[in-house]
């Protein structure tokens, strides 16, 4: 059975291999999803407070001045589990799509009342997923995209590469991160 238990956030012990990167707009956007929904995802720690999964949420706490944050301690892997585990925790879930028509009706439906940039998506993403694109031709549909094509996109560093992803996956495209 998984316990929460609230740590002092400075007591926690980042993980210095870390391959994942969490830039100062990524760090505000989970800021401020504390700020409106709480922390409702604590942090992955090992035995002895190292932390396996939450850099991103534990930076957003400290740049809150939170404390404490929930945390649960997650006993028993093997070194090579709690490595594998740090990686499988951010890739797996950039692995998901989106059903853009569901995600176009429910944003739709909480537009009036809640900020959509709160959500995570930058003004020009809610934009074409909102309003979608005119041409038909260019109209955001899983579906649209059955065949596969290559095209590799050279970025700058991890951040911009991340950026990149995440805006092509937003206006539906299938994307997959290799490094060369």
């Amino acid at each position: 059975m998984l316990k929460i238990n609230y740590r002092k956030s400075g007591d926690l012990i980042p993980y210095v291999n870390n391959s994942r990167t969490h830039s100062d707009q990524q760090v505000q956007q989970v800021a401020s999803s504390i700020k409106e929904f709480g922390f409702t995802n604590p942090i992955l720690i090992d035995e002895d407070s190292g932390i396996i999964a939450g850099h991103g949420r534990l930076m957003a706490a400290q740049k809150l001045g939170l404390d404490e944050v929930p945390t649960i301690t997650l006993e028993g892997l093997t070194e090579a589990q709690r490595k594998a585990y740090v990686i499988a925790d951010n890739k797996l879930a950039l692995n998901a799509g989106w059903d853009f028509e569901t995600l176009k009706i429910e944003m739709e439906s909480i537009a009036e009342d809640f900020d959509l940039r709160l959500l995570g998506f930058d003004d020009q993403e809610l934009a074409n997923i909102i309003d979608g694109l005119s041409d038909d031709d260019n109209q955001l549909k899983e579906e649209s995209y059955s065949q596969v094509f290559n095209i590799v996109v050279n970025c700058k560093d991890e951040a911009h590469q991340e950026r990149v992803y995440n805006e092509l996956i937003t206006k539906g495209y299938e994307c997959q991160v290799q490094s060369l």
